[in-house]
């Protein structure tokens, strides 16, 4: 295809996402689902899974694939579409992120983050050797130590940036559940990129790189904490201009153009930083993000980029997920058994783990329970995880295939189990308030 061939066909595909996303939200919303749930299975359903299942040419006239790569197709324009998605969403979730609130709890943070990294990344490593000596999904190149690494690194991650929305829809902020989970889900979620950093260093046979990729990745955060947010936050009459109508900021002041700008490029240059240090760029847009000053900026920033971010390119994202997914590789009863293999251990080691975790500091069975399902759903990050895998060649598409119906069922089941968890119960008594919550 040429260029202009190209663009036209992306428009037609933008369209068809952005239907079957919606169509898909609709039953979705129904069910008491998130629409970002929605967008996860509208993603499969767009793949080779459903639409390439029973309507093949057709599928593949909107969708055209080449697993080599010889020639310019989706994957061109798809891919780098959604990394932007990516890098954006977790820019937007990097400035709702609020350390003062993970410090309120640490201590039970901190234990149920253990339990949900402990137990998870032994049950994951233990499957994966499983896995290596009597399987074909880890491919002939991905060492038993690397597939150990990379599943169990798998089975740690939550999906932050699900749980912080679950929380604010469900009005948890300030309590000691909301508080708990939030904490522990980004301590799991820094956690697991530092194991992926293993992994992908081992892979490329620079095992020593990982050391010098976490030592970069800290020096990084160092900067943004202690240079970049302190130089943002003296720069703010430079990154505002005033407004007519006061009433519409306390400050009466809005975000400049100047300021748009220079914070997507402190974003952009972030996510390049952290790419470069073969972490991911969505690390570096969601550390950038907690350095952008809270208030006039903030929300002007949230105001202009978080509805094309969420409504266009964040579903890209998951039709790119979709398209690499091929449940019809799970062709036969035991690679079935596997799968269930697979959630199970999933729920173990993150809900149940995490539950007892809640329970041993002080939490009644309610609450611990809701921090246990909250904690237990993988969502978007599961799935940026195992694409990278997938992508590296540390995964075969049916492990990732796998890891996607995991990935999916274990997101699904978060807000019909915490609704049942909770009860009738009002959002008050929905956690126990949180002292040192203000």
């Amino acid at each position: 295809m040429n260029n202009v061939t190209l663009a036209v066909h992306f428009f037609a595909q933008i369209a068809v996402i952005l239907v079957v996303c919606r169509l898909v939200g609709i039953v979705a919303a129904k069910l008491g689902q998130p629409q970002v749930v929605a967008e996860m299975i509208a993603g499969v359903v767009l793949g080779p899974s459903l639409f390439g299942l029973f309507f093949p040419e057709l599928q593949a006239a909107i969708f055209p694939w080449d697993p080599s790569q010889k020639s310019r197709d989706t994957q061109s324009y798809l891919f780098p579409a959604s990394q932007l998605g990516l890098a954006l969403y977790m820019f937007i979730v990097g400035m709702e992120f609020r350390v003062d609130v993970i410090r309120q709890n640490l201590k039970a943070s901190a234990a149920v983050s253990l339990a949900g990294m402990a137990a998870p990344f032994v049950l994951g490593a233990l499957l994966a050797a499983y896995f290596f000596d009597t399987t074909e999904l880890f491919p002939k190149k991905t060492s038993r130590y690397e597939a150990m690494l990379f599943l169990g690194a798998s089975m740690c991650i939550t999906a932050f940036p699900m749980l912080a929305r679950i929380i604010h829809f469900k009005k948890l902020s300030g309590t000691l559940m909301g508080t708990v989970a939030i904490g522990a889900g980004a301590i799991d979620d820094v956690t697991a990129w530092c194991l992926l950093a293993l992994v992908l260093a081992s892979f490329d046979g620079e095992p020593t790189r990982a050391i010098s990729t976490i030592l970069g990745a800290g020096a990084f955060i160092a900067f943004a904490v202690y240079v970049l947010r302190p130089l943002l936050a003296k720069s703010e009459r430079f990154l505002t201009q005033p407004v007519t109508d006061k009433g519409s900021d306390p400050q009466g002041r809005e975000l400049s153009d100047v300021g748009l700008v220079m914070a997507l490029v402190c974003m952009s240059l972030g996510a390049w930083f952290t790419d470069w240090l073969h972490l991911h760029a969505v690390f570096g847009a969601f550390i950038i993000g907690t350095t952008i000053p809270r208030g006039t900026i903030a929300t002007g920033l949230t105001r202009s980029l978080q509805p094309l971010t969420v409504a266009l390119l964040l579903p890209l994202f998951f039709t790119f997920s979709g398209l690499n997914t091929q449940i019809g590789l799970l062709n036969s009863a035991y690679l079935w058994w596997l799968c269930l293999l697979v959630l199970i251990v999933a729920i173990l080691g993150k809900g149940v783990a995490c539950y007892f975790a809640a329970r041993a500091t002080g939490l009644d069975h309610h609450e611990s329970l809701g921090i246990g399902t909250l904690m237990n759903a993988r969502g978007l990050m599961e799935l940026i995880i195992i694409n990278i895998g997938l992508q590296r060649g540390v995964i075969s598409r049916e492990l990732f295939a796998t890891l996607v119906i995991m990935a999916v069922i274990t997101t699904l089941m978060a807000s019909p189990i915490f609704d049942f968890a909770m009860g009738k119960r009002s959002a008050h008594d929905r956690g126990t308030p949180n002292p040192s919550a203000g």
